[in-house]
């Protein structure tokens, strides 16, 4: 029933054409595909001829190597950006991919969760960074990290709306709930506006039975706000990282790539 309700609330919101638009990518749960989505649905976009920009608010710093920048050789990174030590501006970085740009994150995000716990406002410091380059791109992803503590909470501050990744399963069900009160808590204490831009099914595969169901139940409750494009099982998807390059990139013919390029044209079809 609390799933049913939670769900429920958030049909209403209506997604406005943006320019500049932020959106964060998450989902507590690890392994559903999240960083995955972030990199290749912004590199199909810069395909595209929209400038887009990545923020890697993951410690892991996944997002940044996987589109190719070694996290050790960068000496700022997001962490900087929060402590005022560095402006943002200062701390973005090319990619091979044209019109595609990303600010890096590094372990030392970690440090960040503990020195927001008493700052004054600690709930929108990442807002107040990112507001500056809202004129520079047409869409900026933030890249949040597997959990719900307060880089999150700052990343869904800061959006106009919610990309939430689906791996095809049982228990991503059972843990989108408790995301979605956690947007709610977030749309009534800290960001009025905020929306779910779409729930997007990942690792989606065709012979298993239980993928249906999952995709059914989840369409079910959030209609509309459901891709139709789905993210299959690849192989090639999941080699590029280690190649440092999205799949744009790495296999454009692949069906990954086919996917999230129709996930792009589909988005922006979204944005009016």
């Amino acid at each position: 029933m609390y799933y049913k309700e939670s769900i429920n609330q958030e049909k209403e919101n209506i997604m406005p054409n943006t320019l500049g638009k932020i959106i964060a990518v998450a989902n507590q749960k690890g392994g559903v595909g999240k960083t995955t989505s972030s990199v290749n649905l912004a590199a199909a976009l810069a395909g595209k001829r929209k400038k887009v920009l990545i923020v890697d608010s993951d410690p892991q710093g996944n997002a940044s190597s996987g589109v190719g920048l070694s996290v050790q050789s960068r000496k700022k990174h997001l962490y900087h950006a929060y402590t005022g030590d560095t402006p943002i501006a200062d701390i973005l970085c090319g990619t091979g991919v044209k019109n595609l740009k990303v600010v890096p994150s590094s372990i030392d995000l970690v440090a960040t969760e503990i020195e927001l716990v008493a700052a004054p406002g600690r709930e929108r410091v990442l807002k107040g960074i990112l507001e500056e380059l809202r004129g520079s791109f047409d869409f900026i992803f933030i890249d949040c990290p597997p959990s719900l503590g307060l880089l999150t909470v700052n990343a869904l501050t800061a959006s106009d709306s919610v990309l939430i990744p689906l791996q095809c399963e049982y228990f991503a069900m059972e843990g989108l709930a408790q995301l979605v009160s956690t947007i709610r808590s977030v749309k009534k204490s800290y960001n009025k506006n905020l929306f779910i831009e779409g729930l997007l099914l990942t690792m989606y595969d065709k012979r298993n039975k239980l993928t249906f169901q999952v995709a059914d139940k989840i369409t079910e409750h959030f209609q509309k706000q459901v891709y139709s494009t789905v993210i299959p099982r690849n192989v090639r998807l999941s080699e590029c990282p280690s190649h440092g390059q999205t799949i744009i990139e790495y296999d454009n013919q692949s069906t990954g790539a086919q996917a999230y390029n129709q996930l792009a044209n589909e988005f922006l079809r979204k944005q009016g």
